[in-house]
């Protein structure tokens, strides 16, 4: 009967966190199963939210900002739907900096959030029978806000032993006359990598090849710690049309301010067909974007911010990100199979066989916050079974602490009878 009610139990979880959609409901549903009873602090290496941890504080130019443009009064109505024209204005010159030609105030769009941006980007696109491209694994925001839009799936793999480069052997096999676009995440979450100018222009010969469009997920975008530095998509819209998803949530440390963006990079006009740029506006009508004053305080956020801030986030990550690969490889039953080049997270691959009761990475992860009250999401949630997401942007403690225990819990579950 004990085993019967486990087995159960199992299947349930595993039903659960598929239902669960979303990162933050799979992180809530493992979170339930911690044990109340254990004094330990939880830890959390589950969600990319390094806030939580004093380390990883925003820069004071954005708490000014913020400040004054809340007590000026001047910015407590609604904004126009598609953002404040200085804001659009300031994200623009931003991403200029990297690009060899200039966006206009006209190419940028104010989202609530990237979710908002990933949001806009899939109900622009969809159509009767259309189908977009994505990346396994992945975010699983795509799925559901494709799901939403009638937007078919079609997955093609990142590559570990390749630095989790695209497929694009299988991107050209997936694609179709009814293909609208092909997800570019970089750097990468979950996988850590950040790719080469070469590998980028490779998926944007494939995507003209195809006849699609790039979507440029740049959530991350700068955050960078290794040999490759970072290239935004849009460097290559002279090749392909891009469409450039952002915010300040990652490289500012502020993901609860809601600011995203949505930028059109076509300096040749190709995607600004005048339909598709009124279906987008008639889009943000519908979408509410960031709190006013939020927006209002971006061209400072963005002029003002001591490059000082930025390398003390990057010298952070790194170390965090070269103790968590080392901690995790030296635990038998998982495996790194490519160190973090950039973002807060990457993939660990689980060795089963080293496991006497553990069935999947749902179950290595429910019974690790049940045991430990330490929090992973497991690979399923990404699209990969039997892998785990490792977020690295916590306090260097309590990432020590966290491989003691997954260590200890390694041991407690070790397959003894292997042959050693």
């Amino acid at each position: 009967m004990e085993d019967q009610r486990k087995q159960q139990q199992q299947q349930q979880q595993q039903i659960d966190v598929r239902q669960s959609i979303t990162i933050k409901g799979i992180i809530g549903l493992i979170m339930s199963y911690v044990d109340e009873g254990d004094k330990r602090k939880l830890i959390s290496l589950g969600m990319g939210d390094p806030t939580v941890y004093t380390c990883f504080t925003t820069t004071q130019v954005a708490q000014e900002a913020v400040s004054d443009t809340l007590s000026s009064n001047k910015f407590n109505g609604y904004a126009p739907t598609t953002g404040l024209p200085q804001t659009r204005r300031a994200i623009a010159d931003y991403l200029s900096r990297d690009l060899s030609y200039k966006l206009s105030e006209e190419d940028v769009f104010i989202t609530s959030g990237c979710t908002g941006a990933i949001d806009i980007a899939l109900s622009t696109l969809a159509r009767p029978g259309a189908n977009i491209l994505l990346p396994r694994p992945g975010f699983p925001i795509y799925e559901l806000c494709a799901s939403f839009r009638n937007l078919q799936v079609r997955h093609f793999d990142l590559l570990p032993e390749k630095g989790w480069e695209v497929d694009l052997a299988a991107v050209e096999a997936l694609a179709d006359h009814n293909t609208v676009a092909v997800v570019v995440i970089n750097p990468g979450n979950p996988c850590g990598n950040v790719y080469s100018y070469q590998h980028l222009k490779k998926i944007a010969e494939t995507a003209k090849k195809l006849g699609v469009i790039l979507v440029a997920d740049e959530v991350y975008g700068h955050l960078a710690f290794r040999n490759n530095p970072f290239v935004p998509m849009g460097v290559f819209s002279s090749i392909v049309p891009v469409l450039t998803l952002g915010s300040l949530s990652k490289r500012w440390l502020v993901p609860g301010w809601r600011l995203g963006w949505f930028v059109i990079n076509d300096p040749s006009g190709k995607f600004k067909d005048p339909k598709i740029i009124e279906r987008l506006k008639r889009n943000f009508d519908v979408y509410g974007g960031p709190a006013t004053f939020i927006q209002a305080a971006v061209p400072r956020i963005l002029e003002q911010t001591d490059k000082a801030f930025y390398r003390r986030t990057m010298d952070a990550l790194k170390l965090n990100s070269d103790r968590c690969f080392d901690g995790m490889n030296e635990i038998p039953c998982l495996t790194c199979p490519h160190k973090p080049d950039g973002s807060m997270a990457f993939m660990v691959k689980l060795n089963l066989s080293l496991l006497k009761d553990i069935t999947d990475d749902i179950d290595f992860c429910f019974k690790l916050a049940k045991e430990e009250s330490v929090v992973i999401l497991p690979g399923v949630a990404v699209g990969m079974e039997n892998w785990l997401r490792i977020t690295f942007a916590v306090e260097p403690a309590c990432l020590e602490e966290a491989l003691r225990r997954i260590k200890s819990f390694y041991h407690r579950h070790a397959n003894k009878q292997l042959p050693r």
